[in-house]
């Protein structure tokens, strides 16, 4: 009987110790802080709620992350296409620079050959210089066309300019050994009864002003080289 006494004081004891300590255990866990590192599976209704925030937070962390990376990519971006503009202005910038000097330089040098041709045009002729011209003209080239006759004018005006023969009209067709019909007499002969005809006169007019269809030629002849116009070769 004393033993079955002792027994149940025993058991009682137990249980009472028992839910102190549950009851204990309870109150320590409910007055925990919400701790965000806890990880659990639980499904308590409490301890799913305190696992669900973090979740959450990380998740709008992470877009916070992916939309200030994607704002950047764009600025960069951004940055770029707008050097990229920049230097496609400055390289046409350069190229039109570059372009209009040299358009000014080819017009410098147009209007310089211009000038230096209309300087050459309007050399200064002795007096008689066009009748003279005209009969040598008439002796070497009067049954020739008319640029033919221009052409043999041309020779001689651009031997005046050259500076290797004589700088006048009579020395260079006077000079020796150069004009058959200077050594002949047959041009003195035409000069003197002007017997030159109004083409030949035309033909050196246009030649003293700078006609010229056989360029920078100093020669001209029956031979087979050169610029052909009518029986005569101009080299």
């Amino acid at each position: 009987m004393l033993q079955g006494k002792k027994f149940i004081k025993v058991l009682s004891a137990v249980t009472v110790c028992t839910m102190f300590t549950a009851g204990f255990t309870t109150q320590a866990a409910s007055s925990m802080p919400e701790a965000f590192t806890i990880d659990t599976v639980d499904k308590g209704e409490n301890t799913e709620a305190i696992g669900r925030i973090p979740a959450l937070e990380m998740k709008d962390t992470k877009k916070a992350a992916t939309d200030a990376k994607t704002a950047y990519d764009a600025e960069q971006r951004r940055i770029k296409e707008e050097q990229e503009r920049i230097a496609a202005e400055a390289q046409r910038a350069a190229e039109e620079a570059q372009r209009a000097a040299e358009e000014a330089q080819r017009a410098a040098e147009e209007e310089a050959a211009l000038s230096a041709a209309a300087e050459a045009s309007a050399m200064p002729v002795a007096a008689g210089d066009q009748e003279l011209l005209a009969s040598i003209i008439f002796c070497e080239a009067g049954n020739q066309p008319y640029d033919g006759q221009v052409a043999v004018g041309a020779v001689i005006m651009n031997r005046v300019r050259s500076g290797v023969y004589p700088n006048s009209v009579a020395e260079v067709i006077y000079q020796s050994g150069q004009f058959g019909p200077a050594m002949t007499g047959w041009l003195d002969s035409v000069l003197a009864s002007g017997g030159y005809t109004d083409t030949a006169m035309q033909a050196a007019a246009d030649a003293i002003a700078g006609a010229n269809p056989i360029g920078d030629c100093l020669y001209f002849g029956n031979g087979d080289w050169g610029i052909q116009i009518g029986d005569h070769f101009f080299h």
